[in-house]
């Protein structure tokens, strides 16, 4: 027994410590600069018509496009700090869901600038229409997403034996930590091979960048909602409180609204966006006042 947590404190150190987050964090940020340089390199090189098997991609059309690449970058961090606060604070965790597919969202603005047309028609033209939902709701976001953090700041006095079972709650989660950053490696390793395998395909309409982003995000989220109610069935043998229970499974019904945004298109997808982060934040409010209520009885 002893042998096994000397292991899993070890592999925790490796892949989750405060060291390597500065890391990695070191490392996206110049592979995003990278990136950006590379990505825009390329656009030129094929406006001037030096490369061409890349012309159909619409990324390669407009320098504004190259700022798609370092942002999908930044959203890989985002992954690894979305699972590094997985342990230390279950409402991090969920913000850090909720701040991803808001840059998916902000990352889809900047690939959209670039193919806007400025007209007088503009409600008319189904993108310049798309755009605008998609530039108000990532404000709506923002805004929400500030609303949440605050809420899950506010600090909640416990007794001496329901810390200790925080303690034991934390130590599972670590254990589930540890299981995710193997696991999205690996998903993400699978993704690029499948769409470089396709990019490689001439005979078919070349992919887009947007292409490998979707399909690594839409299993990202899918594995989310299973780790999710992992957690749920997890809280169940250090609590019973209705409310902490309610919380839960609200945020599970949070992630699956996120999930489902990518199976449809257009104003329905920004629609369940901005509705799994405000049911987020309704279930939260709600769980703080219930949880001041029992404090105030107790004293």
């Amino acid at each position: 027994m002893f042998d096994t947590i000397k292991i899993l404190d070890k592999l925790y150190s490796i892949f989750l410590s405060e060291k390597t987050k500065k890391k990695i964090e070191k490392v996206i940020l110049y592979v995003a600069l990278l990136g950006f340089i590379v990505h825009l390199g390329l656009i030129y090189l094929s406006k001037f018509n030096v490369i061409t098997f890349v012309s159909e991609l619409d990324l390669l059309t407009n320098p504004i496009s190259a700022i798609y690449t370092p942002f999908s970058f930044i959203l890989v961090y985002e992954v690894y700090l979305l699972i590094y606060y997985l342990p230390k604070s279950f409402t991090t965790y969920i913000t850090k869901q909720y701040e991803i597919i808001t840059l998916i969202l902000i990352r889809k603005l900047f690939k959209d600038l670039s193919e806007i047309k400025l007209t007088s028609n503009w409600f008319e033209i189904k993108g310049d229409l798309q755009f605008t939902y998609d530039i108000l709701a990532s404000i709506i976001l923002f805004y929400l997403i500030f609303q949440f953090q605050k809420q899950g700041k506010i600090k909640i006095k416990y007794k001496d034996r329901i810390v200790d079972r925080i303690d034991r709650f934390i130590e599972r989660k670590k254990l589930i930590a540890i299981f995710l950053v193997p696991t999205f490696f690996i998903m993400a390793i699978i993704t690029l091979i499948t769409w470089s395998a396709g990019l490689s395909n001439t005979s078919n309409t070349i992919s887009g960048f947007e292409t490998i982003n979707n399909l690594f995000f839409d299993e990202f989220f899918t594995v989310l909602i299973l780790v999710d109610v992992v957690i749920l069935l997890v809280s169940f043998f250090y609590t019973d409180k209705f409310h902490k229970i309610i919380r839960n499974s609200g945020f599970v019904v949070s992630t699956i609204l996120i999930r489902m945004s990518f199976g449809v298109s257009g104003l329905v997808s920004t629609i369940l966006i901005i509705a799994a982060v405000l049911f987020g934040l309704t279930i939260i409010l709600i769980h703080n006042k219930y949880e001041n209520s029992l404090n105030d009885i107790s004293d």
